[in-house]
């Protein structure tokens, strides 16, 4: 019989889901100004300006490369967290992003040091990845299990509505440095935000160092020992939940494709739109998405994670082929518009509620390996998606409906998930991830 999970201290709930808020939003303005650079700079800065097409190519497959590290990173940072606990996990992938971004604004170029530049790159690029894989598992473990079992929805959502202000901070910033003239930009103004990250190291520490581990992950260690290999264990009773989140996480492609690809389409010479204005669409979109994403996780803690969890992947597929229609047609005012409601709305309803949706299907013994390695192997096609866009917008760039098809087929799968997914929203937090008695699949116990 599971043992009922002890309520967290007073507060802790809300120092969680703060600290995993702040934590996601400082990790991921990191993730995310790549995003911006690879869109708008680095094909002039790192690759070569004699034939453009392929530069922004190969700028935008370094972006994925991140997504590629990402299901490595998972197998070892999931493991760990399972090991030794939610809170280690959270201040190294911190520490680790800080750094490696840092080092990117540090580089030489392509002018400077020849094809060694594109490599440097990738290889801080690999290191953003390996950070990444650790930190919303990480965070969402943290959350979810120091929250009241009645509002797991909403408190487990502060960590995607950091990565959304992340994103939004990442924007914000990029908004001034891409105004600069060309010459200054491209020389030492790109650097400025990859410098700012250093900031990251220092303050994520300061705030999760305090943090206290979950209740559910101190009375599993205490009762029955934490797992020795949480892969294999995962891999024996939740494979099928594994799959699940695969399929679930491909839904970030719409995230992938807004931020990188169709900026760089709607700044490309077939539509002619400014840097300025578009990376205000999606400072706007991303500070709609601040608001919606607890809305909707509060509703899934009202009327369950798949109905909400529908609504935005099915939805999602629809607003972003519109989306990308209005940058075709070239008008601003409806870009701006379809962009706020696919991605600030209609795509918040998947983002803000699967940190729950994804972490409720399984136990606390294998939580953090199970949704690390779930997201990170989804996420890692997600991140090459824009790779593959720019290959299907054909020579010119400019074929976005084959890429509005495209992404809405990669809706398909996470919708397909959805429905196959028990409904977990009313399930205490310790029966989460339970077919049997626990005695039947009891781990070998590990002491101290």
């Amino acid at each position: 019989m599971s043992v009922p999970v002890p309520q967290a201290p007073p507060g802790q709930p809300k120092k969680a889901a703060t600290a995993a808020w702040i934590g996601s939003a400082l990790e991921y303005y990191d993730f995310f100004i790549y995003g911006s650079a690879a869109a708008l700079i680095f094909p002039e800065v790192f690759f070569d300006e004699s034939d453009p097409a392929t530069a922004t190519l190969l700028s935008l497959a370094t972006f994925g490369v991140a997504y590629a590290a990402r299901p490595v990173g998972a197998l070892f940072l999931g493991h760990f967290g399972d090991r030794l606990g939610r809170k280690k996990i959270m201040v190294f992938t911190l520490i680790l992003m800080g750094v490696s971004t840092f080092l990117i604004g540090c580089l030489p170029t392509r002018d400077q040091v020849g094809t060694l530049a594109p490599v440097l790159l990738v290889m801080c690029r690999v290191l953003q990845g390996i950070s990444a894989a650790g930190e919303q598992a990480s965070a969402n473990s943290m959350t979810l299990e120091h929250a009241p079992p009645h509002r797991r929805g909403f408190f487990t959502s502060f960590t995607l509505s950091g990565t959304q202000g992340g994103q939004l901070l990442a924007t914000l910033v990029f908004i001034p440095v891409a105004a600069l003239p060309d010459e200054q930009l491209l020389s030492w103004g790109w650097r400025v935000p990859f410098w700012m990250s250093i900031a990251v190291a220092v303050v994520g520490y300061v705030i999760r160092r305090k943090l206290e581990e979950t209740p559910a992950f101190e009375q599993q260690a205490a009762a029955e020992g934490v797992v020795k290999l949480p892969l294999a264990v995962l891999m024996r009773d939740h494979w099928a939940d594994v799959l699940r989140v695969i399929a679930g996480a491909l839904v970030a492609s719409v995230s992938t494709i807004f931020t990188v690809w169709a900026l760089s389409y709607a700044t490309s010479n077939s539509v002619g739109m400014s840097r300025s204005s578009m990376l205000w669409v999606g400072a706007l979109a991303n500070l709609v998405a601040l608001a919606a994403i607890p809305l909707w996780a509060t509703l899934s803690d009202r009327i369950g994670r798949r109905p909400v969890y529908l609504m935005g992947a099915a939805g999602s597929a629809v607003t972003m082929f519109l989306y990308l229609w209005a940058i075709s047609t070239g008008s601003y005012p409806l870009t701006l518009l379809l962009g706020v409601v696919a991605f600030g709305v209609v795509y918040s309803a998947a983002n803000g509620v699967w940190p729950s949706f994804y972490g409720e299907m399984f136990s606390t013994r294998v939580r953090l390996s199970g949704m690390a390695i779930g997201t990170q192997i989804g996420f890692a096609v997600a991140g090459f998606a824009v790779t593959f866009a720019a290959q299907i917008a054909g020579p010119d760039g400019d074929d976005w409906s084959a890429v509005a098809l495209f992404t809405a087929a990669l809706c398909v799968p996470p919708v397909v998930a959805a429905l196959s997914a028990r409904e977990t929203a009313k399930v205490p937090t310790e029966l989460l991830g339970e077919r049997e008695p626990r005695e039947a699949t009891r781990p070998e116990k590990v002491t101290a």
